[in-house]
Order: C-alpha cells, then structure tokens, then sequence
C-alpha cells in the first residue's frame, strides 16, 4: 500500500497537478453509530459492517428516540458525549445508520455530531444570514480528526432496508471503478434556486477528468441520461426522475430550501435521490434562503471525488457553511481510488 501511495504523489509530481495523494478513508477509520431504539438501525448496521469489513469495536450503540425528526440541543449533548467517549482514536468519521432524528434544534445531525452544537452554525434568528465556515472546506486532508480534530458525519439514510441495502451495496461496488459518464448541471427558470451555483458550474465545465463529460443544460426536468454520475439542480421538486440512471458512486441534490427533511419535507426530500439510484445527497434541515456557501459546490465535490476522497470527505470539503445541511449516502463509496487527474478549481 506504502508503494502505491508514493508511485500516486509521484505521478502527479511528475504531471505538475495540484492534486492531493492520500489513502481515503478506510473501514479502519469509520466509526458506525447504530440506534438500538430503531430496529431498522441495527439491521442497517449489522449490514454495513460486514459489507465494508469495518472493526467491530467501532460499533457504537446509543439510545436515541426513533420516531422523532429532531432532538433538541439538551437531549443531544449528553448522546454526543457518549459516542465521543465510545470513539477508537484512530476513528476519522462517522456513519450514522438511521433516517431520523436528523436534526438538532436548528443544526442537522450529521453537523451537530461532527462539531458539537453551537447556534452559530444556523442562520440568526428567523431571518436569513450566514453560518459559522467549515474548516473542512476545500482542505487537503485525508484524515480530518488528526488535523482539524473534526469527524465528518454521513447518514446512511433509508426507510426499509431494502433501499438501505441497495444503497450500501452501490457503495460498495463502485470502489475503484474509474467510471465513464456524465455531470449534468440543470439551469431551470427558478433563478433564486438556479443562480448560486452557476458559477461553479462553469468551473466543472473546466475540468478535465479522464472519462466524465459535463454538460450545461437549460431545462425545467432532468433529460433522459443512461450514464449519471454527477446531478446538480435547482428545484423545490424535480418531477421525472426515472429518465436518469445513476451508475454506482453517482451524487446527485438539489438546492431548495428543505431537502433535508428527511421523511417529513413540504418540498421533495433529499432521500428521494438516494430512492432513484444515487449513492450520495444533501439537503438542508431548515430555511438556510439561497446561500450558495450553504450547499456543495459543484466544481469542488467533483475535483475531490475524482481525485480519490471517499464520498463522505468530498461531501464535506463541498460546503463551506453545512451547519444546517444533512449528508447522506454510503460513506466509504470511492470511484476514483487512488487519484484520478483533474485541473485545479479557483475559489
């Protein structure tokens, strides 16, 4: 493994690329939170485990109550505290194997667990402002308890275990599959929801990563795609989903204003996408209005995962503000291990 990390940063070395070598999370550095109140949890869990080969002693089981959407932030911190304290220090990130609770009062979970609770990560108020900035942002790191002493969480997210299993074993299959497809980039006629991420769309329209196309597309529902790796859309709802086939590894969501909610959202859950065939999605939790800071960015999750981050660090270094964002997908999901070759993305 030693010999092929040094040929990687070699390589690239060698090619002049600004790009970051390093191992990607591994099963050894995945910690799994299971809720023992959920028998859907446990039986999610139990899955993952074996499916990843993720050591046993990093199964941490806790009590939270299932059939609540949010905890406030009193009930959570003693819960922290505990999957804290249960944590093996080689432990770098966290799969959490419920749907809800998925929020903190007004942090997600995935956040709350992975900084500590703090209402500086939320918008002020009931109005609109910005969140405290993630460290994690766009940063070279492959291990980001040991540099930042942060643990990025993901939920592996599913409302039976058929979809809990599918998801998992996408995961699974897509590791080191170097895929061929697309990134499409939905311009629709909302512009409060379309806007924000142009920009970044631009930027992905710029990179060069062997195998993937990006396209530019002015429509107000997905176009019939067979080969699906990359989705980004601005929409309260994003009606024909059944015209994209995701390729395992695929990371699709949409900027509205609460996707996140998982089983209970007035507008279309991010779940959905992860239902229609995607490995990976984010939504936020409550109102964060259309601040792009506070939803990936297309052009850095796209550089980090094809240049080998396992999905989970790429999510996370995609979101500058993501205290009020839930991610969810099969954490360890790594298409383009060990690195692939892309330009560099100027923020």
């Amino acid at each position: 493994m030693f010999a092929m990390f040094r040929s990687c940063c070699l390589l690239v070395l060698l090619l002049l690329l600004p790009l970051t070598c390093h191992a990607g999370l591994g099963a050894n550095e995945l910690a799994v939170v299971v809720n023992d109140n959920d028998p859907l949890s446990r039986e999610v869990a139990e899955y993952y485990v074996a499916a990843r080969g993720i050591p046993v002693r990093h199964l941490i089981h806790m009590k939270l109550p299932a059939n609540a959407v949010s905890l406030t932030a009193a009930e959570f911190q003693p819960i922290r505290a505990a999957i804290l304290a249960a944590t093996p220090a080689e432990v770098q990130a966290y799969a959490l194997t419920w749907t809800q609770p998925y929020r903190v009062d007004c942090m997600s979970i995935t956040s709350a667990l992975s900084f500590g609770f703090d209402p500086a990560w939320c918008s002020r108020g009931k109005g609109c402002s910005l969140s405290r900035d993630s460290p994690l942002f766009n940063y070279n790191t492959g291990k980001p308890f040991s540099d930042l002493g942060i643990r990025p969480s993901m939920m592996i997210a599913a409302t039976n275990f058929a979809d809990a299993r599918a998801l998992i074993d996408r995961g699974v299959r897509a590791d080191a599959g170097r895929p061929h497809g697309g990134a499409y980039l939905m311009v629709t006629s909302d512009r409060d929801r379309s806007t924000p991420r142009l920009p970044a769309y631009l930027k992905v329209l710029r990179l060069r990563v062997p195998g993937l196309g990006a396209q530019l597309i002015r429509a107000e529902v997905p176009p019939r795609r067979s080969d699906v790796l990359f989705f980004f859309t601005g929409l309260p709802e994003v009606n024909r989903l059944d015209a994209l086939h995701f390729l395992p590894g695929a990371v699709a969501d949409h900027l509205t204003s609460f996707g996140g909610m998982l089983t209970d959202s007035p507008q279309m859950s991010a779940l959905r996408w992860l239902q229609a065939g995607a490995t990976g999605s984010y939504g936020t939790v409550r109102e964060p209005c259309a601040f792009k800071q506070k939803f990936p960015d297309p052009a850095v999750l796209i550089r980090r995962y094809t240049q080998g981050d396992t999905l989970i660090e790429a999510y996370w270094k995609s979101v500058s503000s993501p205290g009020e964002g839930v991610f969810i997908g099969e954490p360890l999901s790594r298409p383009w291990g060990p690195a692939a070759q892309t330009g560099p993305v100027t923020q």
